[in-house]
């Protein structure tokens, strides 16, 4: 059993992005080494992860949910540490991936990494082009699916090897030391796959309305809420009007964030600026089956 890197998220009932995740951090990691926080203790969720440390927790609705999430994975993080050199933190739809050039896996590549920083991955939303991919997804995402648009708004200090305080989201944290290896990317998944976002915007629909509260009074992102939603058709369409990128070059763009780098006001945080960016590209075959 292997005790340099362990992974941690939080899920409910999305059980098409936790079996991605498990798939991916479970298999170079190993399952006893990867932490899930079963918000509602849902039995598929347990099912699924089975061999996993899973640590149960109620499920009630609360419009402070994503705060009191943070706040409970920055305290999993900080005890975790204890016994491991790195903890890869996220949500359930990202998964880090170190480039298949080097000829590494997560854990050999972090078992070699110096310790007391966070590393920040570059950040790749995986978008499902309706017009060209009429696979559907099955084992493997990558490969049925073979392009990304860039997402500096995903590109998250989520690997942790120092005691130090994560923003909620994720986004920041208040190391004034910023670390983007060249190797390393994040891959989110919101939008991988048409049929499976739909579902997923339905439970997150349900879950606001049960609230009862609206957005200006929650802390939860707008995407939950259906007035914020759009029409879900439109919104794959347009991934065919971005600007398509030739080649894989995304050293330019790691160099925008530090040339960005500052305080983050005075919250003591630390940030990059995180344009919007109308680019996309079509992954090289050699990331194909990653996850």
């Amino acid at each position: 059993m292997q005790s340099k890197v362990a992974a941690l998220t939080m899920v409910r009932d999305d059980l098409f992005f936790l079996r991605a995740w498990l798939h991916h951090y479970g298999e170079v990691l190993g399952r006893e080494n990867c932490y899930i926080v079963n918000h509602g203790r849902g039995e598929a969720v347990a099912e699924l992860a089975e061999g996993c440390n899973i640590i149960g927790i109620p499920g009630d609705p609360h419009k402070n949910f994503d705060m009191k999430r943070w706040r409970l994975l920055n305290n999993l993080v900080e005890g975790l540490r204890c016994y491991y050199d790195h903890v890869v933190v996220g949500d359930v739809d990202e998964l880090v991936v170190v480039d298949p050039d080097l000829g590494q896996n997560l854990l050999e590549y972090l078992s070699g990494k110096p310790l007391r920083r966070a590393l920040t991955p570059l950040g790749l939303e995986v978008v499902h082009r309706i017009d060209k991919e009429p696979e559907a997804v099955t084992d493997r995402i990558l490969g049925p699916r073979r392009h990304v648009r860039l997402a500096p708004h995903y590109s998250k200090p989520c690997v942790i090897s120092a005691g130090t305080k994560i923003a909620r989201g994720g986004h920041f944290t208040k190391l004034d030391k910023l670390h983007t290896p060249d190797e390393l990317y994040l891959f989110h998944l919101k939008f991988c796959d048409f049929p499976e976002y739909v579902a997923a915007m339905n439970r997150r629909n349900a879950v606001t309305q049960e609230i009862g509260a609206g957005i200006k009074d929650t802390a939860i992102g707008r995407h939950w809420f259906a007035e914020a939603r759009g029409e879900d058709r439109a919104t794959f369409e347009a991934f065919a009007d971005l600007p398509m990128h030739d080649g894989f070059d995304m050293k330019p763009y790691r160099q925008a964030m530090h040339d960005s780098w500052k305080a983050r006001g005075n919250t003591g945080f630390w940030e990059f600026d995180r344009p919007d960016i109308d680019a996309q590209f079509e992954l090289p075959e050699r990331f194909f089956g990653v996850f």
